[in-house]
C-alpha cells in the first residue's frame, strides 16, 4: 500500500481553532478534486467524526459543498460526491470503501491515522498541528481526478488557507 504522509498546519489551540482547521484541510483536499461535470457537491458524514462535529469544508474560491449526515445504506444510495469516514464499525467501513471503488466519490476519514482501511485522505491530528496521510493506492483505484499538488495543502508556502 502506498501511502505518503502530508505537510501539517498548526491551528490555534482551542476546540474552533481545531475546527476551522479541519474545515480547512478538507476544503483544501476537496478544492484539488476534479469532478465532471463541475457542479455542486454533497459532502456525506456517516460514523461519528473524532476531531470536530461541526464539519463544514472552507472551500478556495467559494464554491459551496452541502454537507449531510447519514448512515452507510443511506451514503450507497447515492447523492454523495465525498463521503467522510467517522467512527463506525468495521464491517460498514469495509462496506463503503468497496462501494466507491471505481466511483467518482472522494474518500476522507479522520479515524485512521495511517489510511489502512482504503480511504484516500485521513486526517490525525497531535497537540496543536492537524496533518493528513494520502492513500495513492486509493487514489489510483478510483476513477476520480486528484491534482498532485494536493500534498502542498499543509505547507506553509502555499495551499489552502
Amino acid at each position: 500500500m502506498a501511502i505518503q504522509a502530508a505537510s501539517q498546519t498548526v491551528v490555534e489551540d482551542s476546540p474552533e481553532g481545531l475546527t476551522r482547521g479541519v474545515n480547512r484541510i478538507i476544503g483544501g483536499i476537496v478544492s484539488y478534486a476534479h469532478w465532471s461535470p463541475p457542479a455542486p457537491r454533497t459532502m456525506c458524514i456517516v460514523g461519528a467524526p473524532r476531531l470536530t462535529d461541526r464539519i463544514a469544508p472552507a472551500i478556495p474560491g467559494g464554491r459551496a459543498i452541502n454537507v449531510r449526515r447519514t448512515t452507510a445504506g443511506g451514503a450507497m444510495a447515492g447523492g454523495c460526491d465525498i463521503l467522510f469516514l467517522g467512527r463506525m464499525s468495521i464491517s460498514d467501513r469495509q462496506s463503503l470503501i468497496g462501494w466507491v471503488r471505481g466511483k467518482p466519490v472522494l474518500t476522507i476519514s479522520d479515524d485512521d491515522p495511517n489510511c489502512s482501511f482504503g480511504a484516500m485522505f485521513c486526517l490525525s491530528a497531535r497537540a496543536t498541528k492537524i496533518s493528513f496521510a494520502v492513500n495513492l493506492d486509493a487514489i489510483g483505484r478510483g476513477t476520480l481526478r486528484i491534482d498532485p499538488r494536493v500534498l502542498k495543502i499543509g505547507s506553509d508556502d502555499g495551499g489552502a488557507r
